[in-house]
């Protein structure tokens, strides 16, 4: 008689486990009826053998009957082969003895095969013990397993641990991992993920946890682990890596991962093939994937179809995506639908959707409820919105609770808000603070304020040495950090820094380039560059034209243009006209303009009197 020892079987070897204790029993797919045949014959082969009392055929044939389902056939043959002494054909016993439910019987026999050194018969008895909340028991057994390089046991001793908080959890999910185990990697590479993003919220380098995650994440998508293809199509996608992180996504949308269908879909969004992408987001989003419903709201939205957008975002509402019922309110209030737009913006804040709140307040800060618009707001900043804590700020300027505003303000800039580091930045020259003042006004014009660049330049401006001058005595121009400022608010159609930037092409001599800025904000409406330009102009021998934008700017309260046109009316004889512009200068100041025109008003009238 055989006794148990170190033999191979199907089951220890892997070839087929049991499921319901995670070893899944596996059968080879894709079977050619040459291989069905050469199955048929072992099996012909072995139970000839098993009959003339060979009890490796007896254990053999039962595995090969127990992992084809037929548990009725396979129980004598394991029974004989374990009686004989086969571990092997014990653990498998205990395998049909579960699977028939007869849980208790079957650890009987693990726990035979176990000790006499099976580590599939001690993952199963490692289980068996867990389910029944016996953990010391569970863990001595699994430890076994794992001790003896199964991988299924050292993924369930490393679940085990892991659920209590110990740290060795990670030695045996890595031992699994190393072994081929899918699951096992799939969690090891996740939980440097989360350590990885732990180092980086502390400062320190996070690439060697990244790199190591990724590697695993590979392993485990390679073996057909969905979850896994998806973090790591995340992974690349963030990298750039688009094509390969597409070929990730795509293999785990096949397995069924609705969030891999809807990434999937946005990469194709933004290569330009919104037709496929909408076959992947429909796909995740009948898989109950709220951020694809959403997706498909939007792009009907885009096409004009408000109905058919308007059942997608409820879709992702339903779907628990609290953006379904923000974008359902977005959609209402470009529909003019206010009422029902408040509603699904409340809806959406009340379930914590911070831009929501903001976009509630706003809402009905509009329609004149202040007092109902405040709390949304608050809630919204507390919430982290950046543009809700800049509201706040106008909210409270416009009551002149400057203090309560700045505080705002400060709290927005800080999360990079660009007109709120502007507004700081003007509050503190208000207060004399120029160093700080120029650091928020630097933060709020590298974000693109133009009104910033113009205030930052101003400050820089007024620091300015005077001009250099080469041995000759002539001016020589380097173009300073001030004059860069006023030339980026300038080129952002900022008025007053174009006006300036003339002003400092006309120093310089580059008539030009004067009469360029002049005009451009003169034709925008400024005033003083009207006035400028005109001055440019008769400089320049074109009185006639300098005259016309002259009238501009007086027609637009500027006191000098209106003096200006008084002498060239006078000088042409057109004392009446002349007079009249005098008059218009009185009015308009300043000071001493006011004199000079009222010299010159009073002169032409005495003139036209005589």
């Amino acid at each position: 008689m055989d006794v148990m020892g170190d033999k191979a079987t199907l089951f220890e070897t892997g070839r087929f486990v049991q499921p319901s204790m995670g070893e899944e029993i596996r059968d080879e797919t894709g079977q050619t009826a040459e291989e069905a045949a050469e199955e048929a014959a072992e099996e012909v082969r072995q139970r000839l053998a098993a009959e003339a009392g060979d009890v490796e055929a007896m254990s053999v044939l039962g595995s090969m009957l127990l992992r084809r389902g037929d548990l009725d056939a396979a129980e004598p043959h394991l029974r004989a082969a374990t009686a004989a002494g086969d571990r092997a054909a014990a653990n498998n016993l205990g395998v049909l003895l579960h699977q028939r439910g007869y849980a208790d019987d079957a650890a009987g026999w693990w726990r035979i095969a176990a000790v006499a050194g099976s580590a599939a018969a001690a993952h199963a008895l490692g289980r068996h013990h867990r389910e029944r909340g016996d953990e010391p028991a569970a863990e001595y057994w699994l430890r076994q397993s794992a001790e003896q390089g199964h991988a299924l046991g050292a993924y369930a001793l490393a679940d085990l641990l892991e659920h209590r908080g110990d740290e060795r959890a990670e030695r045996w999910m890595r031992a699994a991992a190393e072994r081929g185990h899918r699951e096992a990697a799939y969690r090891l590479a996740r939980a440097l993920d989360r350590r990885a993003g732990r180092a980086g919220e502390a400062g320190a380098d996070d690439k060697g946890f990244l790199d190591e995650a990724e590697q695993w994440y590979r392993q485990s998508a390679a073996r057909g682990h969905r979850r896994a293809a998806l973090h790591l199509g995340t992974i690349l996608e963030k990298r750039g890596e688009l094509k390969e992180a597409g070929r990730w996504y795509l293999t785990s949308a096949k397995e069924g991962e609705a969030r891999a269908a809807c990434a999937l879909g946005f990469l194709l969004r933004d290569a330009g093939d919104s037709e496929s992408a909408a076959v992947w987001w429909l796909r995740a989003a009948q898989d109950g994937d709220g951020n694809a419903a959403n997706a498909l709201g939007a792009l009907h939205a885009e096409r004009g179809e408000t109905q058919t957008a308007e059942r997608w975002y409820r879709a992702a509402m339903d779907a628990g995506d609290v953006n379904g019922a923000y974008n359902l309110a977005l959609l209402c209030a470009e529909q003019g639908r206010t009422t029902h737009a408040e509603q699904w913006y409340r809806r959406a804040a009340y379930a914590g959707h911070q831009e929501a709140a903001n976009a509630l307040a706003i809402l009905l800060l509009q329609g004149g409820d202040t007092t109902g618009a405040e709390p949304w707001f608050s809630k919204a900043a507390e919430a982290g919105s950046v543009d809700a804590a800049f509201n706040l700020g106008i909210l409270y300027a416009g009551r002149g609770e400057d203090e309560a505003a700045l505080g705002w303000y400060e709290r927005a800039a800080a999360a990079g808000h660009t007109e709120a580091a502007l507004q700081v930045g003007m509050a503190r020259l208000r207060d004399g603070d120029e160093q700080a003042a120029e650091r928020h006004l630097r933060c709020a014009a590298g974000g693109g304020s133009a009104e910033a660049a113009y205030r930052l330049a101003t400050v820089l401006d007024a620091r300015r040495p005077p001009a250099s001058t080469h041995e000759l005595g002539e001016s020589v121009h380097e173009k300073t950090e001030c004059e860069e400022w006023y030339e980026r608010a300038a080129s952002q159609g900022h008025r007053r820094a174009q006006v300036r930037v003339g002003m400092l092409a006309a120093a310089r001599g580059d008539v030009v380039e004067a009469a360029r800025w002049y005009r451009n904000a003169a034709e925008a409406g400024s005033r003083n560059g009207a006035f400028n330009l005109g001055l440019l102009l008769a400089r320049e021998g074109s009185e006639p034209e300098a005259a016309v934008w002259w009238t501009r700017a007086a027609d637009a309260g500027h006191g000098r243009a209106a003096l200006r046109l008084a002498l060239v009316y006078a000088r042409r004889g057109e004392l009446a006209e002349g007079q009249r512009w005098a008059d218009r200068a009185v009015g308009l100041g300043p000071a001493e303009v006011a004199e000079r025109a009222a010299r010159l008003r009073d002169a032409l009238r005495e003139e036209l009197s005589a």
